[in-house]
């Protein structure tokens, strides 16, 4: 099995890429937002603690996500690995995914980051405001925060991560195509590791 993680920040073209991964990589995306929406969904134990918390405008605690993400893999052992995506979001969360991999006999192999400008970030939110319908694309100072804020987020995961030899920058300017094959170059150069 074969699992990674995927940085961006917004208008990276982390969705895009996404997808593309998933159809090569025989991957399963493990997005936390749609778990929790699944399992709220679903009504199950797990789902309606969250829901309880989130009611109460709390947020949902890592055992929980966790736990989620335990029913997930579970749920898929026919995959060939799983894209995360919003999590990890902390070292804590980092160390309890990395310590729930381990019991399934498996590891994050690889965690990409796309890295592109922030001045190319900003144009690309804007014009994606133009059509997106979202009010957080259309205003460049919310832009830029989210920016600030994603970077703060995600600077503590990386470093967890890098300590083991598994983050790669990513070139996330130029096409679709070029950032695609870079990034599957370092999923192969990664697999055939090990």
């Amino acid at each position: 099995m074969f699992n990674i993680i995927l940085f961006g920040p917004p208008g990276s073209g982390k969705g895009t890429q996404s997808e593309k991964l998933i159809e090569t990589f025989g991957l399963k995306h493990l997005s936390t937002g749609d778990l929790l929406r699944s399992e709220i969904s679903r009504e199950t134990p797990l789902g309606m603690e969250a829901k309880s918390l989130m009611d109460k405008g709390q947020l949902v605690p890592d055992e929980v996500v966790v736990g989620m993400i335990h029913s997930a893999l579970d749920a898929n052992p026919e995959v060939k690995g799983f894209l995360f995506d919003g999590f990890p979001r902390t070292t804590a969360q980092s160390e309890a995914l990395d310590k729930l991999l381990k019991l399934k006999n498996t590891a994050i192999g690889v965690v990409l980051a796309l890295d592109v400008s922030e001045e190319e970030l900003v144009k690309r939110l804007l014009n994606r405001g133009l059509t997106s319908g979202r009010s957080d694309d259309t205003n460049e100072s919310v832009i830029r925060a989210r920016i600030v804020e994603y970077k703060e987020k995600t600077t503590v995961v990386a470093n967890h991560y890098a300590q083991f030899d598994k983050v790669v920058n990513i070139k996330g300017e130029g096409s679709v195509e070029e950032i695609f094959s870079n990034l599957c170059s370092e999923i192969n150069n990664r697999m055939s590791i090990i």
